[in-house]
């Protein structure tokens, strides 16, 4: 019989070691994160599969390669295999559990290992879910148990009966190998920790109270610090509309391709923006007679995107936009109000995920003539509207800014 383990045994042996000490570190922090603790979520779920793809591998070594002999008979020994024989099932457990847990999830998140290769969603009952998330925790601390027990029998072995046990997990008889190789244990522990995050004060929430008009971020920015020149502009280009017929009916404008409407909002030390990329709009108004307006928007809800394939998938689920009940959400307004020269409010009636409240926007045209340019920005209290009203919203700011960004040509 063999002395040593097989080299492909012992670099399972220790990366599987290394990997879980990083789930144990990474796993106990996740609950406590929320929403701020999503992408190491993600990565959890890849390191996962991947333990549980390299135990599948490990326990074909086993069979395929021969091992050296137990060390010890008796109930000592009993126990040595029944400790290897949980640890094997825990391994195979934790991360089928855990893929149960996100597979019967009711936010439905897709799952790519490491960002790259698409991971199913395995086909279990909805209703299993707290039994999945329950067995999923208790197994988590069963191995623990387990891991310890391990270490604690192998450290027996090597310093109370010297019986060199440990030197059948190494490749060569070397204090380096014996020293470098558990050391992977911690250094995967502490990577765990380090990439935990840490608590941070939570980002100021995009609202639109203080906040003019913009595209993103940066317009919303430039419309709070409006050149005077601009101003001047506008007030130019309203005293030309007022020069015309105001018994004339309303213009018509066609909006034009290039337009953009996003979204963002306050998570916890961080801001999530987005985009709505499919929407249309239909405008009536007179500049010169803001009281002309009537204007309606249709956003395809299913567009929603923030740049991120896990968050982008929690969008249409019923925590969020509940796009497969509710595809669409509508604002319509009848009237305007002109607030300073060439700025404007509409008070209107905004429709998301079938409720419907009173939402107000605010906008600015300038430009003269045919072709407008059109820039707003709207608060949109979310919990109104029944969005993020799970726990993967619970670090959400209240507020949601949405700003649009548009040129409109008058029809003819």
């Amino acid at each position: 019989m063999p002395q040593r383990y097989s080299i492909a045994a012992i670099i399972l042996h220790w990366a599987i070691a290394a990997l879980l000490a990083f789930q144990i570190a990474v796993g106990w922090a996740l609950e406590d994160l929320g929403a701020r603790g999503f992408n190491l979520f993600q990565l959890h779920k890849s390191v996962g599969i991947t333990i549980l793809a390299l135990t599948l591998l490990r326990i074909a070594v086993r069979y395929w390669k021969p091992r050296p002999p137990a060390k010890e008979g008796g109930w000592q020994g009993s126990l040595a295999s029944a400790v290897h024989f949980g640890l094997y099932a825990f391994m195979l457990a934790a991360p089928l559990t855990g893929w149960a847990l996100v597979s019967t999830a009711k936010v439905k998140v897709p799952t790519l290992i490491f960002g790259i290769i698409p991971l199913p969603h395995l086909p279990v009952p909805a209703g299993a879910h707290e039994l999945a998330e329950g067995s999923h925790g208790v197994i988590a601390w069963i191995g623990i148990a387990l891991f310890l027990l391990h270490v604690a029998g192998a450290l027996r072995h090597h310093l109370l009966l010297r019986d060199g046990l440990l030197w059948r997990m190494v490749p060569g008889r070397s204090q380096l190998w014996l020293v470098a190789l558990p050391a992977l244990i911690l250094i995967g522990f502490l990577a765990g920790r380090a990439i935990v995050p840490t608590s941070a004060p939570p980002a100021p929430a995009p609202v639109a109270q203080d906040v003019d008009m913009g595209n993103d971020a940066a317009n919303v920015a430039e419309a709070q610090n409006a050149t005077a020149a601009t101003e001047v502009d506008n007030a130019v280009a309203n005293a030309s509309d007022a020069a015309e017929d105001t018994t004339a009916e309303p213009a018509t404008w066609a909006v034009q391709p290039g337009g953009a409407i996003r979204f963002s909002v306050g998570n916890d030390g961080e801001t999530i923006s987005g985009t709505f990329s499919k929407w249309t709009a239909n405008i009536v108004m007179d500049p010169a007679r803001p009281e002309s307006a009537d204007i309606a928007v249709t956003i395809d809800m299913t567009s929603a995107s923030v740049g991120d394939a896990y968050k982008d998938g929690m969008l249409p689920g019923d925590e969020f936009f509940a796009t497969a009940a509710h595809p669409t959400a509508t604002f319509t307004a009848k009237g305007a109000q002109e607030t300073s020269p060439g700025r404007y409010s509409a008070d209107g009636m905004l429709t998301l995920k079938g409720i419907s409240k009173p939402q107000s926007i605010r906008f600015s045209l300038s430009g003269d003539g045919a072709t407008r340019r059109v820039r707003g920005i709207a608060s949109i209290a979310r919990a109104a509207y029944d969005v993020g009203n799970g726990e993967s919203g619970g670090s959400l700011a209240p507020q949601v800014a949405v700003t649009f960004d548009f040129t409109a040509r008058r029809k003819d």
